[in-house]
């Protein structure tokens, strides 16, 4: 693509395009993108329209459309091509920097983003100059610019906050200190004194705090993996400056909106998180600072209104305190009674309160609702800040606190008792505080696993939680329903079974409340509940307990996916899934109408997949349908097959990419249900599977290699017959996988079917090809696990096709090549196998090259001896799991950008396949068995061979097998 007039008009149209809310336009119009991202100049092109097209939201377009390009593109991926040429990589280095900050703020940030993109693969090795090039900006006095430098240099910094410790990660962290510390420093001290020279102009006062915040951000990046000498030594000139903002008050800055946080209050927020980190990580030499610091905060909680805006203020104040106060050198500070109280009243209890704001997300911002009260994602809720700092407090004075609160507890609960209608919000922060007072450690997977010894849990949930969930309207008090739930899941260890028992039928009852949080939680409560183990690892309830609840529990979790907000409620299908799990065999009657139901969804959110957990779950409902199903009665898999097909069929035509994988993993599962041949439905897909397209996409490749492997499974003789014009395209998807680090064991399971499932005749012609292909890949690059791969594949191939085809197919290739592999490979690199199937593969397949060819009794190859002593070595000794220094394993990676990385079903899992299990029971007696056969073909040769060359301990180890298979070697 050139840099011409027209393409830029082209480029123009098509992003219009884009932004058309028809999809018959905006699709065609992406995947004309698309298809051209990889050509040269494609990004320079978006570049130069951003900087010089009229029209402002081509502009904006262009910039995300380049941002978009980057993150999926710049990457540069082991085995796969580079997607921008080193030619367009060079220019966008060399032009982007100047262009963010020439750029209005929209379209600064998009490039800032990028720029931090490429910063994260190139900086420092390739992008040496970018440092300072940014640095050289501060000078510039422009504060547009200068916010820009800032805004890039806090994405690409930001990492530091979250990498581990490493050389690398420190030597890079060095540079930037050393470039950019003393300048951040001086922009800092320069900025705070234009703040007081334009102390009353309003504009410039926004763009001064604007930068202030910038440079309090980056100070915690480059301070966050350990205290810099540089820093050590300005800390003086950082706390003062952090001090005197957190106690400033400027009337300009103040905002009349109630929601939004101002530049003020985000930049008191971040000066408390710096603060808390220097009192956590570097306490000695922050220490005489701290005192001033918890008065100057302490006084912003005592002054701070109840309004939105101030929440994540307030709540990062609070989270200072909280650090502060388990760290024992700053125990005396709160061990009087009267501070404690205080903090307790004037602090703790009023942030508790369940606002206005809050009803209103209750109400109205649901999903946003559920995610921070359950997911924890609101770590920046002053709920969640007064809950840890309760915690804090606990660690030192946990009797004193306990008792301030219990006095709290009682006189809420007795506010609420005399008028619930009007005090409900006393009872809620009652709960509220009991949980947090009673929780000491907490993990999302088992709720609280340590409580609080002087709280009473199973007294206060008889005596105010079970009331509320009994009351007959669901739809009463919903916030204290929500409660109430949520007390079950939390503290779900620590009530006693039978209690837990008696609240499932309510549960089940409150799937039919109106409030998406109440139904919600109790579909929530439901899916935790069920997966609580109980002794011997069982579930703690079983099959037997939940029986009599089977049909209303499964009628109201499909009615509430009817109920508004809730179509596609994750938490709802997780609890199906859950269901269907723990009942099992109880749920065939009600099947039918539930894979209608099931099929009727998949359809509906295959239009528009928006929630990657809901899919996820109601493919799993999917596959425990078709499993429990079949398991009881195979036939029924063409039930199966005719429900769901057409949607899939519909699926695979529109190109739904998040639901490809997940349609050939339930297809991969139904075909291996059928017992015999592959039905005919089937073998129309067979051809369109092999295209090159659908293996581009990386999360296609493990749930279509398993689907292939069905196919060689059940239909082998089919293909061979009917289909055999399609075997050089299935050898080319296996050369394709081969050729990656990535998935070549995918390519092997895939071979490894091909070898166990074809008609050796239908594979002959292409068998020579096929070893000098892995050839080649041995000899290119050879890792750890393509050699645990390959010596599988090998094994595999010797049992099948004889120990003599073996060795003749190696010296085809070359002569005497079949010794070089024994002693380069097998004989050095058995040891690194693991997985009991693949050892017995490798075991079985040694086994018959020692005893079943000829030339390894020859004296060419004298390579009995070695062969025998590694197979006794593989069945005794430790796996071998050592990786050579300079190989980092290979993991698959989410790909960048849009690919949808691949998503298993842990329902739709294959059963452990044993290609040998029918053949060989217990490979060191078929081991014995072998050596006794082949000593008595040729008396007096094995036992001489084997007593001169063994070392003791396999002699030893091979006495014990004979022994036990009642043999003897002659």
């Amino acid at each position: 693509m050139e840099l011409s007039d027209a393409n830029l008009q082209t480029l123009t149209e098509y992003l219009k395009k884009t932004l058309d809310p028809d999809p018959a336009i905006r699709r065609p119009a992406e995947k004309f993108l698309e298809s051209v991202e990889g050509n040269q100049n494609y990004p320079l092109l978006l570049l130069t329209l951003l900087e010089k097209s009229q029209d402002n939201v081509i502009k904006v377009c262009a910039s995300v459309t380049f941002k978009n390009y980057i993150k999926r593109n710049w990457r540069i991926v082991e085995d796969e091509p580079n997607k921008i040429c080193e030619a367009d990589r060079v220019a966008i280095k060399a032009n982007i920097v100047h262009l963010m900050l020439s750029s209005p703020e929209q379209i600064q940030k998009q490039l800032s983003d990028a720029i931090s993109i490429i910063g994260r693969e190139d900086f420092p090795q390739k992008w040496p100059d970018l440092l300072t090039e940014m640095v050289n900006r501060f000078q510039s006095g422009d504060f547009h610019v200068i916010n820009g430098v800032l805004r890039t240099a806090h994405s690409l910094f930001k990492r530091y906050r979250h990498e581990f410790k490493s050389n690398e990660l420190w030597t890079e962290i060095k540079l930037v200190l050393d470039a950019f510390a003393l300048p951040l420093t001086n922009l800092f001290k320069a900025t705070i004194e234009l703040c007081s020279t334009h102390a009353n102009d309003a504009s410039a006062l926004r763009i001064l705090f604007s930068s202030l915040i910038l440079i309090s951000k980056l100070f915690y990046s480059l301070n966050f993996q350990d205290l810099p000498e540089f820093f050590e030594d300005n800390m003086e000139t950082w706390m003062n400056n952090f001090h005197t903002l957190l106690t400033l008050d400027n009337k300009l800055l103040q905002t009349d909106d109630e929601e939004e946080a101002g530049l003020l209050e985000l930049l008191k927020s971040q000066i408390c998180d710096n603060a808390a980190l220097y009192a956590q990580k570097y306490d000695e030499e922050f220490q005489r600072y701290l005192p001033r610091f918890v008065t100057a905060i302490w006084n912003l909680l005592v002054t701070t209104g109840q309004e939105v805006k101030y929440d994540l203020l307030v709540s990062n104040a609070i989270q200072f305190l909280a650090s502060v106060c388990e760290r024992p050198h700053y125990k005396n500070l709160f061990e009087d009674q009267n501070t404690l109280t205080s903090i307790c009243e004037k602090v703790i209890v009023p942030n508790m309160e369940f606002r206005a704001a809050d009803e209103e997300a209750f109400e109205d911002n649901s999903e946003e609702y559920i995610r921070r009260d359950l997911e924890g994602s609101d770590i920046d809720t002053r709920r969640r800040a007064a809950c840890d700092l309760v915690r804090g407090l606990c660690k030192f004075f946990e009797g004193p606190v306990t008792g301030i609160f219990s006095g709290y507890v009682n006189s809420m609960l007795q506010e609420y008792a005399k008028n619930p209608s009007v005090n409900w919000k006393h009872k809620d922060a009652a709960i509220y505080l009991v949980t947090s007072l009673a929780s000491k450690a907490q993990t999302q997977k088992h709720g609280i696993t340590q409580a609080n010894e002087l709280v009473n849990l199973t007294e206060f949930f008889v005596n105010h939680i079970l009331p509320d969930l009994k009351s007959a309207n669901v739809n009463e008090f919903p916030v204290l329903k929500a409660d109430g739930i949520k007390y079950i899941m939390i503290f779900r260890n620590q009530v006693p079974k039978e209690h837990l028992l008696v609240s499932i039928p309510l549960l089940i009852n409150h799937l039919q409340a109106e409030s998406i949080v109440v139904h919600t939680y109790a579909a929530h409560a439901l899916e935790r509940l069920f997966t609580m183990r109980g002794p011997n690892n069982a579930t703690l309830f079983t099959a037997a307990e939940i029986a009599p609840f089977v049909e209303i529990l499964l009628t109201n979790l499909f009615k509430a996916l009817t109920l508004p907000g809730s179509s596609e409620n994750e938490y709802i299908m997780k609890a199906i899934m859950r269901s269907f799990s723990l009942l099992q065999e109880a749920i065939i009657p009600y099947i039918p109408t539930l894979i209608t139901q099931l099929t009727q969804k998949l359809l509906a959110v295959s239009k528009n997949p928006s929630k990657p957990h809901f899919n996820h779950y109601m493919f799993e409902a999917i596959c425990l349908s078709i499993r429990i199903t079949c398991k009881a009665n195979p036939a029924a898999v063409v039930n199966f097959e005719e429900a769901l097909f057409l949607v899939f069929t519909e699926i695979l035509q529109n190109d739904v990419q998040e639901f490809i994988p997940y349609v050939f993993q339930v297809m991969s599962l139904l075909l291996e249900t059928h017992k015999n041949d592959i039905p005919s439905s089937y073998m129309a897909l067979f051809p369109h599977l092999l295209q090159p397209v659908l293996w581009e996409r990386t999360g296609n490749i493990p749930a279509l290699v398993r689907l292939l492997q069905a196919f060689l499974e059940r239909g082998s003789n089919t293909i061979a017959s009917a289909a055999a014009d399609k075997i050089p395209g299935l050898l080319g998807v296996f050369q394709k996988l081969i050729a990656s680090k990535a998935n070549d064991h995918q390519g092997f399971y895939l071979l490894n079917s091909i070898i166990e499932h074809m008609p050796p005749e239908s594979v002959d012609q292409y068998r020579k090809q096929i070893f000098i292909l892995l050839f080649q890949r041995l000899q290119n690059s050879k890792t750890t696990k393509f050699i645990k791969s390959f010596l599988v594949f090998i094994n595999l191939y010797c049992i099948k096709y004889g120990a003599l085809a073996l060795q003749e197919i190696f010296d085809g290739i070359q002569p005497k090549m079949f010794g070089m592999v024994l002693e380069k490979i097998i004989i050095p690199e058995i040891q690194k196998v693991s997985g009991n199937v693949e050892k017995k593969i490798c075991a079985v397949g040694i086994t018959k090259l020692l005893t079943e060819c000829p030339p390894m009794m020859d004296t060419e190859y004298t390579k009995l001896t070695p062969l025998l002593q590694s197979l006794i070595g593989l069945f005794e000794l430790p796996e071998d799991d050592t990786i050579p220094d300079e190989e980092h394993f290979i993991d698959i990676e989410d790909t960048p950008g849009y690919q949808t990385a691949f998503s298993q079903l842990a329902f739709a899992g294959k059963k452990e396949h044993d290609p040998v299990g029918q053949m060989v029971n217990n490979p060191k007696i078929h081991l014995a068995q072998s050596l006794h056969k082949l000593s008595t073909a040729c008396p007096g040769r094995v036992p001489s061979m084997v007593s001169t060359s063994l070392n003791a301990e396999a002699l030893q180890y091979l006495q014990g097998y004979l022994q036990a298979a009642s043999v003897t070697l002659l």
